[in-house]
């Protein structure tokens, strides 16, 4: 099968490539390097640098051969930077995704697999685990740009026909096992890689944000996803497409919190970690856990990096060898 990724050289979109060229597929990548690296397409991959704002250029890319679906993980994803530049991110998002999306249904893509996010749950603080019918309730800009994306593909499928699979993800973490790919996001502002640049001596203690939740030590908790028991989803997921669209949550189904991250990278690299409390963020409920039974039934996906340490010891392994991310 042939695809088209767009976003393909950001992180989760890169480990996706690379399972979708383990599963013997051909792969196309989009990405405008904004945020990305081309170091993280592989070699061989036909790669574009386009801005998908271009709705002319996204709109050649998709006409120009057949698709069997497109992967589309290309987006602003940062929930701090979105309280801060909430327009910027609803427009941006809303209108990559919707140029995408109107191209695929004008030239007769029937499967696109979008990146949504937990976030769309994020001003729901009263329920643990978190199903596909809790009740949708973002807690920022970058939430609310991914459930009207979520809106749009409904509509897509209702007129053109188009299936898609909204993905729900909570925590991506980890890298790919075999080194080939690992988190390398400038500024850098996920827990994990910040707590191992912190044991490497690599940056200044490390800041938690907020200590006075109501959790079991005060810090907020987390569903942490493999990031490549993740890209293992998204090949399950393609073979849903053939029938209908689909709605999965995608999390371990046990939260961790800020401190158990901590001591686990401690446990990891035999380093003390340096850190300070600082105050809450906005946008930052104190639990997010995902409830991914519909997923496990449906297509049979367990994830297999499951224990928190496994999952840190795969970033940790990735920023040893590459101390310096996709740089040269």
């Amino acid at each position: 099968m042939r695809y088209l990724v767009t976003g393909g050289a950001g992180f989760v979109g890169s480990h996706v490539v690379l399972a979708l060229l383990d599963s013997g597929h051909e792969v196309t990548v989009i990405d405008d390097l904004s945020t990305g690296h081309r170091a993280a397409i592989p070699t061989g991959v036909p790669f574009y640098q386009i801005d998908l704002n271009n709705y002319e250029a996204t709109y050649e890319i998709v006409a120009r051969e057949h698709w069997d679906g497109v992967l589309h993980f290309a987006a602003l994803s940062v929930v701090g930077d979105s309280i801060k530049n909430p327009f910027h991110y609803l427009r941006h998002n809303y209108c990559i995704a919707v140029n995408l999306i109107q191209a695929c249904a004008e030239n007769g893509v029937k499967k696109i697999v979008f990146s949504s996010t937990a976030a769309l749950f994020g001003g729901n603080t009263q329920t643990t685990p978190i199903h596909e019918a809790t009740e949708i309730h973002p807690g920022s800009p970058y939430g609310e740009s991914k459930f009207i994306i979520e809106r749009v593909l409904h509509w897509a499928d209702t007129l053109y026909g188009l299936h898609s699979a909204r993905l729900r993800y909570f925590n991506a973490a980890g890298a790919d096992m075999l080194g080939r790919a690992g988190e390398d996001h400038r500024p850098e502002t996920h827990l994990i890689p910040l707590t191992i640049d912190a044991a490497l001596g690599r940056r200044p203690a490390l800041e938690l944000f907020g200590t006075d939740y109501p959790t079991k030590d005060g810090t907020c908790i987390r569903d942490y996803v493999h990031v490549m028991d993740l890209a293992d989803a998204h090949i399950r997921v393609l073979e849903q497409l053939d029938r209908r669209s689909v709605t999965y949550n995608i999390g371990n189904g046990r939260g961790y919190s800020n401190m158990e991250v901590i001591e686990s990278v401690e446990r990891a690299s035999g380093k003390k970690i340096p850190w300070n409390p600082a105050a809450r963020r906005k946008g930052d409920p104190a639990i997010l856990v995902a409830d991914s039974t519909t997923l496990r039934k449906e297509t049979g996906w367990q994830p297999q990096y499951s224990k928190l340490d496994d999952i840190i010891e795969s970033a940790l392994n990735w920023r040893i060898r590459h101390p310096d991310g996709y740089s040269m």
